[in-house]
């Protein structure tokens, strides 16, 4: 009778443990990132904390900290690699010093629109990424979600129509290989500069020149310290949101589901924000007093394909592979 007992105590204390396995933890998770207020990357991440926290039932509150706050883009890397920092986001490129051919996902020149590039980054049905993906995990670093924050164009000092008008200029490149290449191609000297120095940079003529999204160019008010701005389109700007392994494992299947379904949802609100405010954003520069450049007005955009690719291919001879399965992605 005794060993009954027994039996029944610990079929009891099992379930017991079972249940409490299998119940919600709450979790606190901090959210950095580099970009201003008004950009793209800002209102999604915004969005993203509000979502997710609705989502989970309060079960997972994020704390965005915007505009460089708790470092810059390396600062920012190594916090999520390490778990001080729980997840961020930023250009795939920035994951380069831990799997270096991430950053094919933001080589000029590669996505057919902003549909192909937001597929071609989805974390759960791109094989292309996936593949990176599992690399990036064994480095303790996921990629759980992507931002469409708009085409890169060229804002400069003076009319830039092609690769010849940026020839031994000093002009500004994300500090990262892939940028650093694509400036190359550019014809111009490439210059790191962190973005929350670039107004400064640009003003006192570091650089002559740089390149972005309308949506950072207009947040920023670099208008106020560039005169030109050419139409190249040479990126389709999408940012990787990836978060601390340990952190996500630690979450439960539930949680991981809902944050998955809400950075997809946001991504795709990305997409339209950023489709639908490129016209009015070119208008207000032009109010602002920019001057702008498009093919109508010279731009060869062929020049600027042809440079810049040749010289991601000398540069970059392992992104082939990826580039066509890219290429592939419908």
């Amino acid at each position: 009778m005794l060993n009954i007992y027994k039996l029944g105590a610990v079929a009891a204390a099992a379930l017991t443990i079972s249940l409490v396995a299998n119940t919600a933890t709450s979790a606190e998770l901090r959210y950095a990132h580099v970009g201003a207020e008004g950009d793209i990357q800002t209102i999604y991440a915004a969005q993203a904390a509000e979502g997710i926290k609705s989502a989970t039932k309060g079960e997972v509150n994020v704390t965005v900290y915007p505009a460089s706050q708790l470092g810059g883009v390396a600062e920012m890397v190594d916090g999520v690699r390490m778990g001080s920092i729980s997840l961020g986001h930023h250009d795939f490129a920035s994951l380069a010093r831990l799997v270096p051919e991430v950053a094919v996902f933001n080589a000029p020149f590669i996505y057919r629109d902003g549909a192909h590039a937001l597929a071609a980054t989805d974390p759960n049905s791109s094989p292309a990424l996936q593949a990176v993906n599992e690399k990036l995990i064994a480095q303790g670093v996921r990629i759980i979600g992507r931002i469409y924050r708009g085409d890169r164009h060229i804002s400069s000092n003076f009319p830039v129509k092609t690769p010849a008008d940026l020839a031994g200029k000093p002009f500004r490149a994300v500090p990262l290989e892939l940028w650093v290449s694509m400036v190359k191609g550019f014809g111009a000297i490439p210059t790191p500069v962190e973005v929350a120095e670039l107004p400064t940079a640009l003003m006192t003529g570091v650089v002559v020149g740089q390149e972005n999204p309308l949506t950072m160019i207009a947040s920023n008010n670099l208008n106020e310290v560039q005169s030109h701005l050419s139409m190249t389109g040479h990126m389709r700007a999408v940012l990787a949101v990836f978060i601390n392994e340990e952190i996500w494992q630690g979450l439960s299947e539930d949680q991981r589901t809902s944050i998955t379904k809400v950075l997809d949802d946001e991504a795709e609100k990305s997409l339209k924000l950023a489709s639908e405010s490129e016209t009015k954003l070119v208008s207000d520069l032009k109010g602002r007093g920019m001057t702008v450049i498009t093919e109508a007005d010279g731009l060869d955009l062929d020049a600027f394909r042809e440079k810049v690719s040749a010289q991601i291919k000398q540069d970059f001879p392992s992104f082939e592979q990826l580039i066509a399965e890219i290429a592939a992605v419908q």
